[in-house]
């Protein structure tokens, strides 16, 4: 059956989805409780319909332009909140204290880091950390995933 599926599939599109919906717990999020205190509840409006992206791109059911689009709305909610659960995991886990967005700091392109370690890590240098998010449907990695499960990771 997965392999007639498999061959009506004719944009790298539905091939990289189909490959991430059939991968080894792909469903685990199904299990998850419904508890709106914790924001583990879709409501109404999480639902996307089609329409047009501020940036002017026509955007379809799936949503997933919202994850590639640099104009997205929540883009840079969704980015803070990742950093947040870094920053956390280094208050929580370690106990060292982070300085999140630091300024002064660039690397060689110009972008700065997401965070930093206010104390020495290894070799007398702080650690820093930069969140990246790689969508699968991403132009530039959907050619990838189409062929790999995972290649955009």
């Amino acid at each position: 059956m997965i392999k007639l599926v498999e061959s009506g599939l004719v944009t790298c599109e539905h091939q990289a989805s189909f490959g991430a919906a059939a991968a080894p717990h792909s469903g685990d999020w199904l299990r998850a409780l419904p508890i709106t205190s914790c924001d583990f509840r879709l409501d109404d409006e999480s639902v996307c319909v089609p329409h047009a992206c501020v940036c002017g791109t026509q955007v379809d059911a799936c949503g997933t332009h919202a994850f590639v689009c640099k104009r997205a709305p929540g883009r840079i909610a969704r980015h803070q909140a990742l950093n947040d659960v870094v920053a956390r995991a280094f208050a929580w886990g370690p106990r060292l204290p982070v300085t999140k967005e630091p300024i002064g700091l660039a690397r060689q392109d110009g972008k700065r880091p997401d965070g930093l370690t206010l104390i020495p890590w290894q070799r007398g240098k702080p650690l820093t950390w930069d969140i990246t998010v790689a969508h699968m449907l991403a132009d530039s990695y959907v050619s990838a995933t189409a062929r790999s499960v995972g290649a955009a990771a």
